[in-house]
């Protein structure tokens, strides 16, 4: 199970590097500044969960745990809805897509509780 959250994050990590440059570069005189900033907004939070599922991975690695397991995947849930949305709507325009995003804001929340109760189950 880790060994799919070190996966998947470095993949998601490669990902938000790429969605990025793609924003910074192509989209740069296609976009609206607006939509410039939602899709930003995608890719940085993208990457901040991608490295929170490689501690995550790191982590199980060495302490196993269903909380562990659980933030993980709450953590690339989010990525999925919040910088998917957020991606999503500023390549589109549709701005009804936004209403996704506090769902993955939500993942994100709950993949942090999760990591933060495994940490104080098994340190002491």
């Amino acid at each position: 199970m880790m060994r799919w959250l070190l996966v998947l994050g470095a993949v998601n990590a490669f990902l938000s590097v790429a969605a990025g440059a793609f924003g910074a570069h192509a989209l740069k005189a296609r976009l609206p500044q607006d939509l410039q900033v939602i899709f930003e907004t995608g890719a940085r939070y993208h990457m901040y969960h991608a490295l929170g599922m490689l501690a995550v991975g790191l982590l199980g690695l060495v302490r196993p745990s269903p909380l562990l397991s659980g933030a993980g995947w709450a953590m690339f849930a989010g990525i999925i809805l919040f910088s998917g949305s957020l991606y999503a709507l500023a390549l589109s325009g549709v701005r009804v897509l936004g209403a996704i995003t506090p769902l993955g804001g939500v993942s994100f929340l709950a993949g942090w509780v999760l990591l933060a109760l495994a940490a104080w189950r098994t340190t002491g």
